[in-house]
């Protein structure tokens, strides 16, 4: 796996944060605009959702997510295309909704989370590289 570009990373609480990597979740709704477009490596929080998120995703989408998400660490990438205020995907609750493409699971790689975007570490970066 190649790095070409820059890359980000975005911590989000699970079962939404496996959802978008599982081709899921389409979009993820922010209270910020994004004018990032490009790689974004999905960390799934180390806090979940409230309980009745799973309960939630079951009775809205028909998506049963698995009890036992991983959280604390990398899950998988997805590319950022664009940021709209309105949308017509069954996602989108806004104010901001950021749209994401190429949706990819990684193996479980631990690592801390940051609010808003952050840098992958060159360790991380590394890690990734090695990957099949």
């Amino acid at each position: 796996m190649t790095f070409d570009e820059p890359v980000k990373i975005l911590s989000i609480r699970q079962p939404w944060a496996s959802l978008i990597v599982d081709g899921h979740k389409d979009i993820e709704n922010r209270t910020w605009r994004s004018h990032y477009r490009g790689l974004v490596l999905i960390h799934a929080a180390k806090r979940a959702q409230s309980k009745g998120a799973r309960a939630f995703v079951e009775k809205t989408f028909g998506i049963v997510p698995p009890l036992d998400l991983p959280r604390g660490g990398i899950v998988g990438m997805a590319t950022l295309v664009d940021c709209f205020e309105i949308h017509s995907s069954r996602w989108f609750e806004g104010p901001y909704g950021w749209k994401f493409t190429n949706p990819q699971p990684l193996p479980f790689i631990p690592e801390k989370g940051m609010l808003s975007f952050f840098r992958p570490s060159v360790a991380l970066l590394e890690q990734l590289r090695l990957l099949p």
